[in-house]
C-alpha cells in the first residue's frame, strides 16, 4: 500500500484505532494502540514514547548503569519516526492496522540504542559499497499446551509439550495439531511473513519455521514480527511458545539461523556467486566469510545475548561451538551453500532463536563487509566434525565472558560505534549480574543439605 491508501484503511477501519511497536534492545516488541485521529497526527511527525523502554530489561526491571536513560533523566519520552513500510494488517485481530517505529534523538537523527537503526545504519554502509543485502532468518521454538497463567503455577516445572516424543520432520505430529499448524502458516502469510517451510523438529513440541527471503530490513523486521505474531495466534489455540535458546538441559536448543548473501546495486546479481571459482564461490564471498570468522568473537553477544544462549552452544547439540566454516556442514559456526546464481548464500549458525533479529543480522552484515573491505584471506573449511576442529579456537563459554571481550574490542567499536557498543555491553552485564545473584534449583539440591 502506499501512503495514501494506508490513509484511506485506517480512516475506514471500524476499530478507529492502530497499533504500533518498537523494538528494544533484547528484542521484545513494546508497543500500544493509538487512535485513528492521533495516528494521523504523528505518521508524519516524531510521536512521543517513553525511554523506558531502553532503561530496563525485559522483565521491566530498571537497570541501574546505563547512561541512555534512568533515574537521572526522569525517563522523559524519546522520539518515535513510524515507517509506513512497515505497514501490514493483524489477521488474528479483526485485520487492525499496524506499523513498527524506530527512535531517533532529539535532532531527528538515528538514535545509536536503537536496534532497528543501527541495522539501517550498517544496510546503508552496505549500499555506498555497492551491495544490497537480501537476509532470511530461520527458528526452531518448543509449543507447550500451558498459558502464562499455568507456567506460573507450576513454576515452569512438569510444562507439557504440544505433542510427545522426538519426532522431527513428522507428517504425524503435523496432523495432529494440523489446526494451528495451518494458522501459523495461512495468518502469518496474511500478515506479510511468506514462509517457505514449516514443520516438526526433533523434540516435543519443537516446530522449525523458514522465512521467505527478502531485502535485510524487511527480513529482520519480518523475523522480528514472526516471533510476537507466533505467540499471539498460539494463544488462540490455547497453546504458549517459546524462543528460548534452551529450555530443558535433555533437549536440543532452539537456533535462529540467518541466511544472506550480497546482491549487485546496479545488475541485480548475486555477488556471492561466481561459476568460473572453486565451489562456485566468489572472492566477496569467501572475504565476506573470513570477516564473520574473524569478528565473531568480537561481536558473540549479538548473536547470544542471554545467559541462556550458552547453554545452547555446547558439543553435539546442534549448535557451533567453535570459530569454522564449511561447505554444507551443519557443525560448524558458517555453512556456506554455494548453489546457483540465485541461491547461494551463507548460513550462520550460531544464531540463536533468542537474539534480537535487528542485532543479529547487523553483526552478520558488518562483520562480513568488514572481511569485504579488509580482504581478509578466507582459511581453509572444516573437514568433518567442526567440535573437534579447535584451529582457529573457540567461542566464550558465557555471557560475562563474550560481553567483556566485544565491550574492549576495537573491532566491535568501528563496527557499530562506541556508544552502541557501550549501552549493550552495559545491559548484558546486567544481564550478568542479575543471574549471577540468583540461588538456583541446581545449587539447593547440590549444597542445602551436605554442606
Amino acid at each position: 500500500m502506499n501512503q495514501e491508501q494506508i490513509f484511506e484503511y485506517v480512516s475506514k477501519h471500524p476499530s478507529g484505532k492502530v497499533k504500533l511497536a518498537v523494538c528494544d534492545i533484547d528484542g521484545v516488541l513494546r508497543g500500544k494502540y493509538i487512535s485513528a485521529e492521533k495516528f494521523f497526527s504523528v505518521v508524519n511527525h516524531p510521536l512521543g514514547f517513553c525511554d523506558v523502554v531502553f532503561g530496563w530489561d525485559m522483565t521491566d526491571l530498571a537497570y541501574d548503569n546505563v547512561l541512555v536513560t534512568g533515574w537521572h533523566t526522569g525517563y522523559p519520552d524519546a522520539q518515535v519516526v513510524l515507517d509506513l513500510k512497515t505497514f501490514r494488517m493483524i489477521p488474528w485481530e479483526q485485520d487492525i492496522p499496524f506499523v513498527l517505529g524506530c527512535f531517533v534523538d532529539n535532532h531527528k537523527n538515528p538514535a545509536h540504542y536503537c536496534p532497528r537503526q543501527l541495522l539501517i545504519k550498517v544496510i546503508q554502509r552496505l549500499e555506498s559499497a555497492g551491495y544490497t543485502a537480501f537476509c532470511a532468518q530461520e527458528f526452531e521454538w518448543f509449543n507447550f499446551r500451558e498459558t502464562a497463567k499455568t507456567i506460573q503455577q507450576k513454576d515452569f516445572r512438569n510444562l507439557e509439550p504440544l505433542t510427545p516424543g522426538m519426532f522431527g520432520y513428522s507428517v504425524l505430529r503435523s496432523t495432529m495439531e494440523n489446526a494451528y499448524f495451518t494458522d501459523l502458516f495461512d495468518l502469518l502469510k496474511k500478515f506479510n511473513i511468506p514462509l517457505e517451510g514449516l514443520h516438526t523438529e526433533t523434540g516435543p513440541g519443537v516446530y522449525e519455521a523458514a522465512i521467505a527471503y527478502s531485502p535485510a530490513l524487511e527480513a529482520a523486521d519480518r523475523a522480528t514480527l514472526f516471533k510476537t505474531a507466533v505467540k499471539e495466534i498460539a494463544y488462540q489455540h490455547g497453546i504458549l511458545a517459546s524462543f528460548m535458546a534452551k529450555w530443558n538441559e535433555n533437549l536440543p536448543g532452539c537456533s535462529g539461523h540467518v541466511h544472506q548473501s550480497l546482491w549487485d546495486n546496479l545488475s541485480q546479481t548475486n555477488l556471492f556467486y561466481d561459476e568460473h571459482s572453486e565451489n562456485s564461490m566468489s572472492s566477496i564471498m569467501q572475504q565476506y566469510i573470513a570477516g564473520q570468522l574473524y569478528c565473531m568473537p568480537h561481536i558473540l553477544p549479538m548473536y547470544a545475548p542471554t545467559i541462556n544462549s550458552y547453554k545452547r552452544l555446547v558439543e553435539g547439540a546442534w549448535a557451533p561451538t567453535t570459530i569454522t566454516w564449511a561447505i554444507d556442514n551443519r557443525t560448524v559456526a558458517l555453512r556456506a551453500l554455494p548453489g546457483s546464481a540465485k541461491s547461494t548464500r551463507l548460513e550462520t549458525r550460531v544464531v540463536g532463536s533468542d537474539a534480537n533479529p535487528y542485532l543479529a543480522m547487523a553483526a552478520c552484515l558488518a562483520s562480513g563487509l568488514y572481511g569485504i573491505q579488509h580482504q581478509l584471506s578466507l582459511q581453509q573449511p572444516t573437514l568433518g566434525n567442526g567440535y573437534l576442529d579447535h584451529t582457529h579456537g573457540r567461542l566464550p563459554k558465557n555471557l560475562i565472558e563474550a560481553t567483556m571481550l566485544m565491550k574492549q574490542s576495537p573491532v566491535a567499536k568501528e563496527l557499530f560505534g562506541e556508544s552502541f557498543v557501550e549501552h549493550f555491553c552495559l545491559t548484558r552485564e546486567w544481564e550478568w549480574k542479575q543471574y549471577s545473584k540468583a540461588v538456583t534449583d541446581w545449587e539447593l539440591r547440590r549444597y542445602f543439605e551436605i554442606i
